[in-house]
Parts: structure tokens; C-alpha cells; sequence
């Protein structure tokens, strides 16, 4: 078994380039950076789980990892999964790790967690659905929750209902508290609803919530309105006030920043038809909005301040770039047609996605055969709009052809271009299956966002300003990840090369490569090898996926997960590298 193993690996390195060599770069202008890997958690390490700590029968070691965020302290937040054990589910769960002094693995939240009050049905969390995120200058992380239904009470007819399956939850005190929740229909509950529709719950928090200032959170909310969907972006202040004889996060109520309801695309007669999720730090917030989230022909992406309570009007919105306006290095009169929805915001920079032209390739998804086996299977049908060929269920999906990542200042106005495709790399968008799968219920672990699984882009950067050894007043990195490689006659991507790169503005060179596909495990772990128990022959394991999130650069360090080798003759972990 482990000799097939060995060979399967060895022959899948010969075959796709994935040698412990490096591979050809992507562009003769970029260099290896020469950064010091640290370890924050890896397959090695047990999870914290409250069986474990009870019996060591019971401990389960990591498995698998989210994109991790850390704050400017080195504190680490990530979301991480084990395999199945004996007799049990696998353990699933958000942990912090403090980076500045080595400090222990601590769990947040897992399967086992009580979800905080309001919860009058004891309640346990069933998954964390995204990747949580931390406050750029405190601990305060926050997540989103899933769970069954936390509260039980009588409506006016003297019926029994049971409610709140979804919420985010987060730290600002210390304990872990609700700090938003579907409970906005109960009376004793009027703070967790929609604020310009009283009396309206909200009904999921697509994505993944932002935090702030240690006190306030920043999130995106649907609802429903006369059985028309609705959605919004919101900020809520939290403070330190017991809630049902637990700590809690007060009753003030959350905050509109804007809504596709009756907020006006900012220099347009429009409302917005979308919002996405946003980011903030330094108590502003940042999101991209538009009429039409396929084919936008207005909107953008927006800057709003987040006024303290008790002031608790609709924030102005400044525009920081639209669809429609320049791109930057580009001939006079090009255009953005597309603007990414996932912007990196560090309290000055703001760092994005965009795209320009009528240029256009076709891209085939082939349908996942792991994971969650319901939406794999949705997938692998044509209820989903897939397609069958010989390789499998797929997708064909345009992808534009000019595309980039952008950089934008709020303190000069200034947006430059950080690369782009066709002469730096080819593809800057990924693809990933995700969503609820038909006949999934609410708050279980396929409901991911509320919305019905399908297909989704999107394109992942990092901005980091803080850099003290600088000496350029306006210092600034940007870390991305980008593919290179060529489409097949079947439009599919040959042996790609997929790499995490560095772009420093007070650096002549233009990219920096931290990782790519086809690497030396060990330059990211040192355990990253894999050994035939036969033989006892060691091969160090290829680096054959890796990813970053918007909040997962700081005060110049970057958190990565990673993977290497094989599912079966593996190791996976997340890292830290500083480029200070």
C-alpha cells in the first residue's frame, strides 16, 4: 500500500513538474523571496477538543485548513477540520494562536460549543460556514455560526416555535457572544433585526462578517421583505452588557451602511441590486456594490465611516472606484467592466480585482468528487446546469481576458496597477463549488450562505501598509495569488503553476514568488516529507495547493495555509512569513 503510495507520488511528480525543484517562474522578472516559514499549526498538532482533554483516546489531530487572518500582534485565527475518528463525525472548528509567543492552540468554537445566549434550547454549533476574521489592532475575532434553532417561544396564536438557526458570533470582551442572530422577529430580541424594516429578521450573513476598533463588526445580512429577498451591509457596536445572565454585546441595533432597497448607487439615480462583503479596519468599512452582480453597468467599490453610537444614521458613501472609470497604465478611455467583490482594506489601502475589454476565454470546472458528498452530487447533475463528458460532470464559464489586481489610496486618490494578465499571469480567478445543496436543512453543514450551491469566482490579495523599517512615505505590499498556464482544446488548464507572489512598491523588482505549486515542502515545514514504512525511503512532499484571505496580511507578515503531496501521502498546515 504505502510502495503504490510512494510510486503514485513520484510518478505525479515526473508527470506535472511537481519535483522538490523549483519550477520555471512565471516571468523572468520575478524572484524567490527569501522568507522564514514559522509554523502556527500543522497535521501534527491535536485539536483542542474537550474530549481530548478528557481522554487521550479521544484526541484527533488536524486535518485540513481555511485561509487563515492574524491582527498586527501576530495572533492567528483560522477555521480547520479533522478526519473521522472512531465512531464520531470529524471535529470542525475556528482556533487562535498567538504567534508573538508561541503560545498554545485555543479553540473558539467546534462541535461541542454551546452557542451563546440567546439560547434557551441548549444549542450546539454544527460548522463555522467561512473563514473567520480578526481586528487589525485587538484580538476580537468574529465568525459565523451555524447551528440548530437557539430559542423557543410562543407566538400570539399560542403556538410554540423554535428559532435562530444562523448568527455571527465574536470575542470583544473576552467570552464568546452573539453579535448578530436570525432572533430579530422575538420581541425581547428587537436588536438583532433588520433596522429599516422593524420587526424583519435577518436571514443569513453571506460570507464572512468583519471586525473593527475591538467593539464593532461589519457584515453583510439578507432578509425578506413580502417574499421578496432582500440584502444590505451593516455595522453593529457591541458593548460589554450581560445578555439572559451571560455576558453580551448590549441591545443597541445594528447600523445600515447600505441596502438594495432605497440606497441610491452613490452620483446615480439606481439603488443598488448587490452588495457584497465588506472589510474595515480604523472604523471604516469598504464594499462593492452594483445593479446588476452578473452584468453590472453601475457601481463600485465604496468607503463608508462608521460613526460611534449614539449616532446611528445611514453613513455617507465615498466612491473609490467604479465601473466605468479609468484603468490605471491602460491607453485613454479604458474602462472597468468588472470589479471584484472580496477587496483587501487596511484603514489606508484598499486592494482589488478588476477587469476591462470584451475579450473573453472559456474556462471548464470540473464538478469536486470530495467533500460534501450532497453538493457533490447536486453538482454531478443536470439540475445543476452541468454538462457530462468523459472526464466528468463540468461547467464552461467566460472569463475575461483582461483582468488585474489594483491598489487604491483614500488618503491621495491615486489607483495603481499591481499586475495583470497576458503579460504577467495568466488567470488571477478560481473557481469553487459552494452553497446548499437541494433538501439541505437549514444551519446544517451543507448550508453554507443560505443560497443554493453553485458556482462561484473569486480572486484572492492582501494589502499590508504597516511596514516601520521603510523609509518611502507611502509604503505599501500587496500579496496575491495568480495561475500561469495554458488552456487546452477542452479549455481546461495543463499542468498550471498556482503561486502565492509578493508585489513591494519601494522594490525595483515588480514580484516577489513566496510559493507555488511544484516546491520544496520543507521550505514551509520541515515535516512536510513523506516516509515508506517498507522502505524507509523518504521523499520530500511538492507544495500542490495554497491559499491567502483579505485579512491575512498585517504589519508586514503574511499567514498561508498549504498543502503538499498527495490525499493520500500528505501534510497540510498554515504558515507565517514576515517581509519586513
Amino acid at each position: 500500500m504505502f510502495k503504490r503510495i510512494l510510486s503514485g507520488l513520484l510518478l505525479a511528480a515526473a508527470v506535472h513538474g511537481l519535483t522538490i525543484t523549483k519550477p520555471a517562474s512565471a516571468d523572468s522578472k520575478l524572484h524567490e523571496a527569501d522568507v522564514k516559514w514559522q509554523t502556527v499549526v500543522n497535521n501534527g498538532d491535536l485539536m483542542p477538543t474537550a474530549a481530548c482533554q478528557a481522554d487521550a483516546a479521544n484526541c484527533r489531530t488536524f486535518n485540513s485548513y481555511n485561509q487563515p487572518s492574524l491582527n498586527a500582534k501576530k495572533r492567528v485565527v483560522f477555521r480547520a477540520r479533522s478526519k473521522g475518528g472512531k465512531g464520531g463525525e470529524p471535529v470542525h472548528g475556528v482556533y487562535t494562536k498567538d504567534m508573538s509567543q508561541a503560545g498554545p492552540i485555543v479553540r473558539v468554537l467546534d462541535r461541542d460549543t454551546e452557542v451563546p445566549q440567546p439560547n434557551n434550547l441548549s444549542a450546539v454549533f454544527i460548522e463555522p460556514p467561512s473563514f473567520p476574521r480578526i481586528d487589525s489592532v485587538t484580538d476580537m475575532i468574529a465568525t459565523r455560526g451555524n447551528h440548530k434553532p437557539v430559542w423557543e417561544y410562543t407566538l400570539a396564536d399560542g403556538s410554540d416555535t423554535k428559532v435562530g438557526t444562523t448568527g455571527i458570533y465574536t470575542n470583544p470582551f473576552g467570552p464568546l457572544i452573539t453579535g448578530a442572530s436570525k432572533l430579530g422577529a422575538v420581541n425581547e430580541f428587537a436588536f438583532f433585526e433588520v433596522p429599516e424594516f422593524p420587526g424583519t429578521p435577518f436571514d443569513v450573513f453571506p460570507g464572512s462578517p468583519a471586525v473593527t476598533q475591538g467593539s464593532t463588526i461589519v457584515f453583510k445580512g439578507n432578509y425578506t421583505v413580502n417574499q421578496i429577498g432582500k440584502t444590505g451591509v451593516y455595522y453593529r457596536d457591541l458593548k460589554n452588557q450581560s445578555l439572559m445572565g451571560a455576558a453580551g454585546g448590549g441591545e443597541k441595533a445594528a447600523v445600515l451602511i447600505a441596502n438594495n432597497t432605497h440606497t441610491l448607487i452613490p452620483g446615480t439615480q439606481t439603488v443598488f441590486g448587490s452588495t457584497a462583503p465588506p472589510s474595515a479596519a480604523k472604523r471604516q468599512a469598504v464594499f462593492a456594490g452594483f445593479d446588476n452582480e452578473e452584468n453590472p453597468s453601475l457601481g463600485g467599490i465604496y468607503l463608508a465611516q462608521l460613526k460611534p453610537y449614539p449616532i446611528s444614521k445611514q453613513p455617507m458613501l465615498k466612491t473609490l472606484v467604479s465601473i466605468g472609470s479609468q484603468v490605471p497604465e491602460e491607453p485613454k478611455d479604458t474602462r472597468f467592466n468588472r470589479l471584484g467583490e472580496g477587496v483587501s482594506f487596511d484603514g489606508r489601502y484598499v486592494a482589488f480585482w478588476g477587469a476591462w475589454g470584451d475579450e473573453n476565454k472559456i474556462v471548464r470546472l470540473y464538478c469536486p468528487k470530495e467533500g460534501n458528498k450532497d453538493r457533490s452530487a447536486y453538482c454531478m447533475s443536470a439540475a445543476s446546469g452541468s454538462s457530462q463528458d468523459a472526464v466528468g460532470w463540468y461547467q464552461d464559464k467566460s472569463v475575461p481576458i483582461n483582468q488585474g489586481l489594483f491598489l487604491h489610496d483614500i488618503n491621495t486618490g491615486e489607483t495603481v496597477r499591481i499586475a495583470r494578465t497576458v503579460t504577467d499571469f495568466s488567470d488571477f480567478v478560481y473557481w469553487n463549488f459552494s452553497g446548499r445543496s437541494p433538501g439541505a436543512g437549514e444551519g446544517e453543514e451543507g448550508d453554507e450562505d443560505g443560497e443554493f450551491a453553485r458556482w462561484r469566482s473569486a480572486s484572492f490579495l492582501a494589502v499590508s501598509s504597516q511596514i516601520k523599517r521603510s523609509k518611502d512615505d507611502t509604503p505599501y505590499q500587496v500579496a496575491f495569488k495568480a495561475r500561469t498556464g495554458a488552456l487546452d482544446t477542452n479549455n481546461t488548464y495543463q499542468n498550471p503553476v498556482d503561486g502565492i507572489y509578493l508585489k513591494n512598491r519601494s522594490e525595483k523588482s515588480p514580484f516577489a514568488t513566496l510559493i507555488q505549486t511544484g516546491m520544496d515542502g520543507t521550505a514551509f515545514d520541515p515535516k512536510a516529507v513523506f516516509v515508506d514504512e517498507d522502505t524507509g525511503v523518504s521523499v520530500v512532499l511538492p507544495v500542490t495547493e495554497m491559499g491567502l484571505e483579505r485579512d491575512g496580511f498585517r504589519n508586514g507578515r503574511l499567514a498561508i495555509n498549504a498543502s503538499m503531496g498527495t490525499e493520500e501521502a500528505g501534510w497540510a498546515g498554515i504558515y507565517l512569513g514576515e517581509f519586513r
